[in-house]
């Protein structure tokens, strides 16, 4: 290939990139809890985490060469409105390899999750910081507004059992009660102004990403499912049954890497069906699990076929 050609998708590089990384790692999850609880084979767990730190270190190595070499780029996209939310995407993926090694390897664990937890505490107060900095257009919003701030209910998950609960709670308290700011000034902006480009629409799927990641988040900490975890996994039915409803919305969207979005809010809703049927049992949720645990693999062979058919393609990593 043309070196010029090169540097140009080298420049290009998207730090959307990671979210790749998210999906794939919420793919391996579900197949890890769904060994333990619904018998299925480690076998896929373990490839798939082998996949899923693959695609991280390659992601990140091409990333960390395109800052070194393009520096001004890379301060560009971190200025930008809407792509600075997507640099959350690199301390999540650290916390889910955190979550994906716990059993396996618990200093690995431990170091990758103060790693993501600190990283992801720095990228919290620096997007806030620039909403309040910088005016922001309402346009600009979309639900990938949720992952710096929500990010922060993922932060329990991986780290259970490395420190107290006051810490985590924390972070559990900070992703919920931005969960419910956002979701006012986003849901405002889908029903009263102009609808989401065709590129976000994808992003709905993270609607059902907080109370989902927030239900097993509270589960890790407080081993109860009350009232208020019931009530996560029922907003996050909801959002899943409404996401399902609007279908007709998806099938014709052209690729874009957004289409990521898809996966690791619906990993995360078939993660915490799978931990509502180990508690509860019952044929409703064991089907229910079964079907999260379909759609879910269905999804993410869909997206990466399209993933490795545009990239052949050339139309990913060009400009936009």
């Amino acid at each position: 290939m043309d070196e010029l050609v090169i540097n140009s998708r080298l420049k290009n590089f998207p730090i959307m990139m990671f979210a790749i990384v998210m999906g794939m790692g919420g793919l391996t999850i579900t197949y890890q809890k769904a060994h333990l609880w619904l018998g299925i084979s480690p076998y896929y767990g373990v490839v798939l985490s082998c996949i899923t730190c693959i695609i991280f270190v390659i992601v990140s190595c091409i990333y960390l060469l395109k800052f070194f070499k393009y520096k001004d780029t890379v301060k560009k996209e971190f200025s930008h409105p809407i792509r600075i939310n997507f640099f959350a995407a690199i301390s999540i993926s650290l916390l889910m390899l955190t979550i994906i090694f716990k059993e396996q390897n618990v200093l690995a664990s431990t170091i990758l999750w103060y790693i993501g937890t600190i990283l992801h505490l720095y990228l919290t107060m620096y997007t806030i910081s620039f909403w309040i900095n910088h005016n922001q257009e309402l346009d600009h919003s979309n639900p990938a507004w949720f992952i710096p701030v929500v990010g922060n209910v993922l932060v329990p998950v991986g780290g259970a059992g490395y420190v107290s609960n006051e810490i985590l709670m924390y972070f559990f308290s900070v992703g919920m009660f931005f969960w419910f700011v956002l979701f006012s000034i986003i849901f405002n902006r889908i029903i009263f102004h102009n609808q989401l480009a065709a590129k976000f629409m994808p992003t709905l799927f993270i609607l059902i990403a907080p109370p989902a990641v927030g239900f097993i988040a509270y589960f890790k900490m407080f081993g109860v499912i009350d009232t208020f975890a019931l009530f996560l996994f029922n907003i996050a039915v909801f959002f899943t049954v409404l996401i399902a409803f609007m279908y007709k919305n998806f099938l014709k969207i052209k690729f874009f890497i957004s289409w990521w979005a898809f996966v690791f809010p619906i990993a995360a809703m078939a993660i915490s069906t799978i931990l509502m049927y180990h508690e509860f049992g019952g044929i409703i949720l064991e089907s229910f699990s079964y079907f999260m645990l379909f759609i879910t693999t269905l999804i993410v062979f869909i997206v990466i076929f399209q993933t490795l058919k545009n990239i052949t393609q050339k139309n990913v990593c060009v400009q936009e």
